[in-house]
């Protein structure tokens, strides 16, 4: 118990210390990590379906000349990737031009949804290691004016403690611009994934419809 309320002291001493920069650092990280949660969850909760299982699926209805059941496999999800499948499903006997036209659409509609705000994540990771080597800078000036009109004494202690406590930001700015690029990247794989599902299964979709439609012939 002493440790960790000497933990919470040593924190909040290095927290105020650094001065007003450190809480706008603590400020941008905690909306980057807000994001990074959101993101995290639409990505793996709601956008993310199992590709290759879920296509296998769709695959047997189409073989079996159920159109409809593979329509109504893709409403039962709220996914990204059988929302655009559906799309091509639905325009099943127009031409492939049409299909592809129809699949086209709801991929435009739906990546951006997927894509959405990934890009602040890599603001908010500039802006929290800006604001660190600015909080840095106001640091230093504030100490060497400080220590000019110090006793020569004093000057060195002085200084080595300004010049620590300046450096405080630049840690706290670094420490959340990498634990936010890290989330991003992170994310960025899922939302490719994703993306990239899409590509390939709405291309094998048209090759199964135009078997199918080629068969039916």
């Amino acid at each position: 118990m002493e440790a960790l309320t000497n933990g919470i002291n040593g924190v909040a001493t290095f927290i105020q210390s650094g001065g007003a920069f450190m809480w706008v650092i603590l400020l941008i990280w905690g909306i980057g990590i807000a994001i990074a949660i959101e993101r995290f969850m639409k990505l793996s909760f709601k956008f993310d379906v199992d590709g290759a299982s879920f296509m296998n699926e769709l695959q047997r209805y189409i073989l079996s000349n159920d159109i409809q059941g593979a329509i109504r496999v893709c409403s039962g999800s709220v996914a990204a990737l059988p929302k655009v499948l559906k799309s091509g499903l639905k325009r099943s006997t127009s031409t492939p031009s049409q299909v592809q036209n129809a699949i086209d659409a709801t991929a435009l509609e739906v990546i951006p949804k997927v894509e959405l705000r990934l890009n602040y994540l890599q603001l908010i990771a500039n802006i929290a290691t800006l604001f660190g080597l600015l909080g840095t800078i106001q640091g230093l000036i504030q100490s060497f004016s400080a220590v000019a009109a110090a006793d020569p004494a004093q000057k060195a202690e002085l200084l080595a403690k300004g010049i620590s406590q300046a450096m405080n930001t630049t840690f706290l700015g670094l420490l959340a611009a990498i634990t936010i690029m890290m989330l991003h990247t992170f994310l960025s794989s899922k939302s490719e994934k994703i993306i990239n599902e899409i590509d390939e299964f709405s291309v094998k979709l048209m090759d199964l419809l135009g078997t199918k439609k080629e068969q039916g012939e």
